[in-house]
């Protein structure tokens, strides 16, 4: 037995541990203020000892002001163990902040104490993001307990504020410690992955949310000549809206779906009533665009054909973009830290593992908009945000092999 397969035989034996970790982080809740919480002190109280009691060579807890939170503060752990080599650091980034609960009749149990069936973890967070602080953790650990020297520097970001915008996590970390990352760097961020462990983030598209206001002239209902329906208007705008798809129909098979998407979401209230036809509708559109395209491009289409349809119907429309977020560019798709997982991958698991896009978005873009390359992994169920979130401990333990592989340098 060489010695990584002994670091992968001691992993093997820490489906206790798996649990007691996961146990713990998810009754110590973390939510950011603005989804109504205090922040993440408690939980990183947690885990300083837990980090501490790996002996790494720095540890530091860096505060980002935030005057809603407990201590006025949001609290991100840094912890780095040395390397045989300098140049290169692996980063492991994880958060520790989670979303609310929820419809609380929509859990199966307390969604802040783990319930355990089988190989599956139950509890608000053992996923997004618990998978990764969990599986980083417990690679280091089997190397500290095998006696293993770690090829590169080894570091765990584990960061505040993910889920409502980084201001106060990696983004402040990025403003205020920028010189802690180098773009020699392998930064491997374990947020999102697909069921067998095979996808490699490497590009997200833009991201653009429009809110059309339809605005006509309200009227009873057994009269509509007399008005202007703004529902109808709506109706005709949502469907006209179609052609976003064909005026912006490039496709691009590295991610999926592999084309630019136009969604219709949210549709505000109108009347009270069901006698009155409305005179003014409010509905929006979730566009998630291939980077190729600049925003200002969809913007414009689609007040040219807000613009058609309010001429068309003798109303007024109003189109605003309420959020636009141009995608960074992604991370090559043969850069170091996407061949080194490549690697580790196979070396676990036997698969062939893909860089891939998509259209949600991750704290990996700070990074490369900072001009670090960044690759989003994980082997994941794919729950979160949901009721009854839940992690495999299999799959928790596979990642902490593949992580280990990444920082032992032997990844094959």
């Amino acid at each position: 037995m060489d010695v990584l397969d002994e670091v992968f035989h001691i992993i093997d034996g820490y489906r206790d541990e798996v649990i007691r970790l996961q146990a713990e982080l998810t009754s110590r809740v973390a939510l950011g203020p603005a989804n109504g919480g205090t922040g993440e002190h408690a939980k990183a109280g947690f885990l300083m000892k837990e980090l501490r009691a790996l002996e790494p060579d720095s540890l530091e807890e860096v505060r980002a002001p935030d005057r809603e939170a407990e201590g006025e503060y949001r609290p991100s752990l840094l912890a780095l163990w040395k390397g045989r080599e300098r140049e290169t650091c692996v980063w492991v980034l994880s958060h520790m902040d989670v979303v609310p609960a929820g419809d609380l009749d929509l859990w199966e149990g307390d969604p802040f104490r783990l319930r355990v069936d089988g190989d599956r973890l139950f509890g608000r967070g053992v996923e997004d993001d618990q998978h990764g602080v969990v599986s980083s953790l417990l690679a280091v650990k089997a190397m500290r307990e095998a006696g293993m020297a770690f090829q590169h520097p080894v570091g765990l970001a584990l960061v505040a504020d993910e889920e409502t915008g980084n201001r106060h996590g990696l983004g402040y970390l990025l403003a205020h410690h920028r010189e802690r990352f180098s773009d020699r760097d392998l930064i491997v961020v374990p947020d999102a992955g697909n069921e067998d462990g095979t996808m490699i983030e490497v590009a997200e598209k833009s991201v653009l949310w429009l809110r059309f206001t339809v605005k006509g002239r309200p009227c009873h209902a057994s009269t509509p000549q007399k008005g202007r329906n703004s529902l109808y208007g709506a109706a005709r705008l949502i469907t006209a809206l179609s052609e976003l798809e064909k005026r912006f129909g490039a496709v691009d098979h590295l991610f999926h779906p592999p084309v630019s998407t136009f969604v219709p979401t949210k549709m505000e209230a109108n009347v009270p009533n069901i006698n009155t036809a409305p005179g003014r509708d409010v509905f929006h559109l979730d566009c998630r665009v291939l980077p190729q395209y600049p925003l200002d491009g969809p913007i414009q289409a689609a007040r040219e054909i807000a613009s058609d349809v309010a001429a068309e119907l003798d109303l007024e429309v109003d189109v605003e973009a309420v959020h636009k977020e141009e995608a960074a560019l992604p991370t090559p798709r043969d850069a170091p830290v996407v061949r080194a997982l490549e690697r580790a991958i196979k070396r676990v698991t036997g698969r062939d593992a893909m860089p891939a896009g998509i259209g949600g978005g991750t704290v990996a873009a700070l990074f490369r908009k900072a001009g670090l390359p960044a690759a989003v992994w994980m082997t994941g169920q794919d729950t979160a945000h949901q009721a009854n979130e839940y992690c495999l401990v299999t799959d928790v333990l596979q990642d902490a092999k593949v992580f280990a592989c990444l920082f032992s340098g032997l990844a094959g």
